[in-house]
This record gives C-alpha cells, structure tokens and sequence, in this order.
C-alpha cells in the first residue's frame, strides 16, 4: 500500500491546503513573473505560506510548482531552471511538513503545459511526457510523497502527465480536473468520463479542483460520486467563490464560512481529500477545518 493511500485510509477524511498563487500576489508578485522562481529568490516567502497552511490544520501541503515545466518557464525564459526551481519547491515543502505538529503529507504539483495538444495544436504527446518527466524527477529529488496533477482540461495532456511521471518515479499519483464550462472542461470532459479514463490510467485518488466556486464543485463531485469504483478517494478543492475585479485587484467573493460551508457538503458527498482552490488562505482552511472536525 503507497503512503498516500494509506493516509487517506488511515484517516478517512484529510484536509488540504488553499492557493499559492493567491498569497504569492499578496506577497507581492506581479503578473508576468514566475511564481517558481520564487522558491529560490524568496524561499523566506514560500516556507511561511506553507507553514500558514500548517498551522491552519492542513494535512497535504502542495509544492509552489504548478508551472514548473519547461514550457510555462519558458514563457519567462527560465526553461533552464526546472530542476533548480522544483527541487527547491519540494525541498521547502518538505522542511515544513517533517517539522509540523500533526502529519503532513507533501504534494508535488503539475499543473498543464498551457499548450494545445496536435492535432488542434503544435505540442505532441511524447514532447509533454518528456517536460512532466523532467519536472517529476526534480519533485521527488525534493522529497514529496506524491504527485497532484491538477486543473487539468484535456484527457490527453493528463495521460501524457502521468507516462511521464510514471518513467520518472514510482511515487503515487492523484489527479484533478477543472469543470469551469457549463459542468465541462473546457475541452468538454464531463465529470463521468474523468472518472472512468483516470481509473483505467490506474489512477485511484482523483476529482476536480478550482472552476466557478463551491457550487459547481458540489454538482460535478456528485455526479463523481455517482459512477467512481468502490476503491477511489475523490479530491474536491474548489475555488474560493468567484473573482471580483475591485480597486484595480482580484478579489474572491467566496468568505471563510462560506468555504466552511462548502467542506461540509463535500464530507456529506463521501469526498475524502478536501482543500480549496483560487481565492483561499490559510482563514479559508482553517475555517473547514473548523467545520470539519471541531463540531
């Protein structure tokens, strides 16, 4: 039995943390940067997000990694820099976590490549699994437990995700999908097909994450929840409501007790990994936590 399933099995009901990249820009970081690069530059930063959602309750910490690829460095021309930048994420993660009062877990976090897969676009398959290899072998040189693959919107980029981490590790595996459009990805999955093609890929700890907020999160677990096999933990990790652009920032519109809310009905539902998305803090986390187990 890998660790991660053993955790879940072990607790039955594990709460995640919230956002990076909603700290990071209240940190400080502007659009156009790298959020990865901060895991070398500014690691003073990244510990004390992490251990926020420690301290908050959470059980899984997830790495400042989500654009740690070659092709979203690229874009800031630090394609260069992916070991550097995603062992650092790891390594950072995993101080906190074998520090922390209460067991904690570190996910590795692999978000999309942000490129469109051939035919509809240029990236071919065996070039992603190459780029999710690569940044694979820099997380588990970095000492996390296991892998997230997350906001995922194409069947394809998430069976190239995981070949890839596959040649690189033996860790575990869990995956989310984003549900933003009309109860679809954007490239119209719909919640029962994510379930049925991520457990023939063997992947046992799946669900969705971020999209319109707690809402549509509630209708696509349920839908989940309806066809998963008997052996699958779902993931639910929402956004924290919606963006509201005001005074010139983005701010959610999803309030600690209304994410408390949120993680209530997701325990109902029979999820068993739940965090949030966009939007939340370590006042969102704790707040379920809260809700979760202190009633």
């Amino acid at each position: 039995m890998d660790k991660l399933i053993g955790f879940l099995s072990k607790f039955s009901l594990i709460l995640g943390d919230g956002a990076m990249g909603t700290m990071l820009q209240a940190a400080g970081l502007t659009t156009g940067g790298a959020p990865e690069e901060w895991n070398v530059i500014k690691p003073e930063v990244i510990c004390g997000i992490y251990q926020g959602y420690v301290d908050a309750g959470a059980q899984i910490i997830t790495t400042n990694s989500f654009g740690g690829t070659r092709y979203r460095l690229g874009r800031e021309n630090l394609q260069d820099h992916v070991r550097e930048f995603n062992v650092a994420a790891a390594r950072l993660a995993r101080q906190v976590a074998d520090a922390a009062d209460h067991a904690v877990l570190v996910a590795g976090d692999i978000g999309p490549t942000g490129e469109i897969f051939a035919p509809l676009g240029t990236l071919a398959a065996e070039d992603a699994q190459s780029a999710f290899a690569e940044q694979a072998a820099a997380l588990a040189e970095g000492g996390v437990d296991f892998f997230l693959i997350e906001t995922m919107s194409a069947l394809e980029e998430v069976e190239a995700a995981i070949a890839g981490i596959r040649s690189a590790s033996s860790l575990p595996i869990t995956a989310t999908m984003t549900f933003d459009t009309r109860g679809r990805t954007m490239m119209g999955v719909k919640p029962e097909q994510a379930v049925k093609a991520l457990y023939g890929w063997g992947i046992r700890v799946l669900g969705a994450n971020c999209g319109n907020g707690p809402a549509e999160t509630e209708e696509v677990l349920g839908k989940m929840v309806a066809v998963k096999p008997a052996d699958v933990f779902l993931i639910a990790q929402s956004n924290a409501g919606l963006p509201q652009y005001v005074a010139k920032k983005i701010h959610y519109d999803g309030t600690p007790e209304v994410m408390a809310a949120y993680a209530v009905k997701m325990k109902e539902l029979g999820v068993s990994y739940i965090g949030a998305c966009c939007g939340s803090t370590p006042a969102h986390i704790a707040a379920m936590k809260a809700a979760l187990f202190d009633k």
